[in-house]
């Protein structure tokens, strides 16, 4: 890749951590993301993703905070990798900063299709009468397209809160960018004989052999009996749905 354009290399950087980070096979895979300034400090910001699966009936999106869960993975590696997405999100941000472009404060990227698009918003987010949990839960409700059988009493009461602020105040315009997705292969973070699907995946984790079929560096220590393992993960407590 190189005399590429440093975004167009950090969008196949992005790509390619999303891929290893899903265990399995997946039709569309959607991200959000921000990047919130502050006086004086550091940036802060979120991170969360959804992905649908490939081959079972039912078609329900995976919150990518729960593959750890889900697949029987050290969920502390895990979150490294996840982190690993998130900075280099934050670099290519940088690069606009760098290109002396507006620098945005959030981000939509959608896989789907052999396309690979990013959505560039440029919301007052550190103004934002909305919380972040708040945020989650409407850019899931316009992204994931669910239905409003989903949503819970509280989450319908944001959903109104958003929508009556939005009609008074006028949304930054979005820039979009497209291309196609990155096409070389990319191994995932465990390596089964075959990729599983989630409904295998959970079959397999309430199976006492399952240690022994897996394969990698990602599978939870063991652990006796005796002791208790407490995961203690505000971001994965923060957006389990």
């Amino acid at each position: 890749m190189t005399g590429l354009p440093e975004e167009k290399i950090l969008y196949s950087d992005i790509q390619k951590k999303l891929f290893y980070i899903i265990p399995e096979k997946w039709e569309s895979i959607y991200l959000y993301a921000s990047v919130i300034d502050v006086p004086n400090q550091k940036p802060v910001g979120e991170m969360f993703f959804y992905y649908l699966p490939k081959g079972i009936i039912k078609k329900k999106y995976v919150n990518g905070y729960e593959i750890p869960n889900i697949f029987n993975i050290d969920e502390e590696q895990y979150y490294k990798l996840i982190t690993d997405v998130y900075n280099s999100i934050k670099l290519l941000r940088e690069c606009f900063i760098k290109a002396k472009k507006k620098p945005w404060s959030n981000i939509n990227i959608t896989i789907s299709n052999t396309q690979f698009k990013v959505e560039y918003d440029y919301d007052d987010l550190a103004n934002s009468p909305f919380s972040s949990y708040e945020r989650h839960v409407v850019w899931r409700y316009n992204t994931l397209k669910e239905g409003d059988e989903v949503l819970s009493r509280k989450d319908k009461k944001i959903l109104e809160a958003y929508q009556r602020f939005i009609d008074i105040n006028e949304k930054p315009k979005r820039v979009t960018h497209i291309e196609g997705v990155y096409n070389k292969p990319v191994k995932n973070i465990i390596e089964f004989e075959r990729t599983l699907t989630v409904e295998e995946a959970i079959a397999r984790s309430k199976s006492p052999n399952i240690s022994k079929e897996k394969k990698g560096l990602f599978k939870k220590k063991e652990v006796k009996e005796e002791e208790e393992v407490k995961y203690n993960n505000q971001i994965l407590n923060n957006w389990k749905k």
